[in-house]
């Protein structure tokens, strides 16, 4: 979630298609290491599911990147985080619980779909992702094995695209070289961190992030 800063952030010293170009290929120097280190636990069903949609999604993210405002796009992503979390704290203080939400096909697809757009376009793919995954109530672990393939995959797709459209350049190739060491060290740092907090306080955490990234997605649009 917190990488969803990184393309805003950079933006302010270049290009966004530039600086989505540069970080995809320090992105999947990270995933490789991640998916070792969470490779023991995740769940087969819902990257059956998920991962064709997301494949759709590439392709229409493709097609449709000049014609869609980065506007449009952050106020997409902004809007499914904010009604993720609205719906969470429905059930945390409803009195009755609330079963978890098994994996299904047409939603899984339809949020396969939405994260394979979003993440071409900006690398934002999270937001839909966990609105269609958190409801599952899956194991930590679980959670982070299945994130962890389901964007190692994403990313790798996304390479032949980000090349046909000039975003990954022979000069960004050469500067994410310099900039994997530090991808790896965010990677393992934070496999140490999940592994360390208990669950209530690694999803509550998970959260948080998603409220501040979309709200800060939020204020990009309308105010800043």
């Amino acid at each position: 979630m917190i990488a969803l800063l990184s393309v805003p952030l950079m933006s302010l010293f270049m290009d966004p298609a530039r600086a989505a170009g540069l970080l995809l290929p320090i992105y999947i120097v990270a995933d490789m290491y991640a998916v070792y280190l969470f490779r023991r636990a995740f769940s087969l069903r819902n990257l059956k599911i998920l991962l064709p949609g997301a494949v759709a999604g590439i392709l229409i993210g493709f097609a449709a990147v000049s014609y869609v405002p980065s506007d449009a796009t952050k106020l997409l992503v902004a809007a499914i985080g904010l009604f993720y979390l609205a719906t969470a704290l429905r059930r945390r203080f409803s009195k009755t619980p609330i079963p978890a939400r098994p994996a299904d096909v047409p939603r899984g697809l339809i949020w396969g779909t939405v994260a394979g757009v979003t993440s071409y376009i900006s690398h934002a793919g999270g937001p839909p992702f966990q609105a269609y995954v958190l409801p599952q109530k899956l194991d930590k672990m679980v959670y982070l094995g299945t994130t962890t393939i389901f964007f190692s995959v994403v990313n790798l797709l996304k390479v032949p695209p980000f090349i046909l459209a000039g975003q990954i350049t022979w000069d960004s190739t050469a500067q994410a070289v310099w900039l994997a060491p530090m991808a790896l060290a965010g990677a393992w740092s934070g496999a140490a961190i999940s592994r360390a907090l208990p669950e209530k306080a690694f999803f509550l955490l998970i959260e948080i992030a998603l409220a501040l990234v979309s709200g800060k997605l939020l204020y990009e649009v309308l105010i800043g």
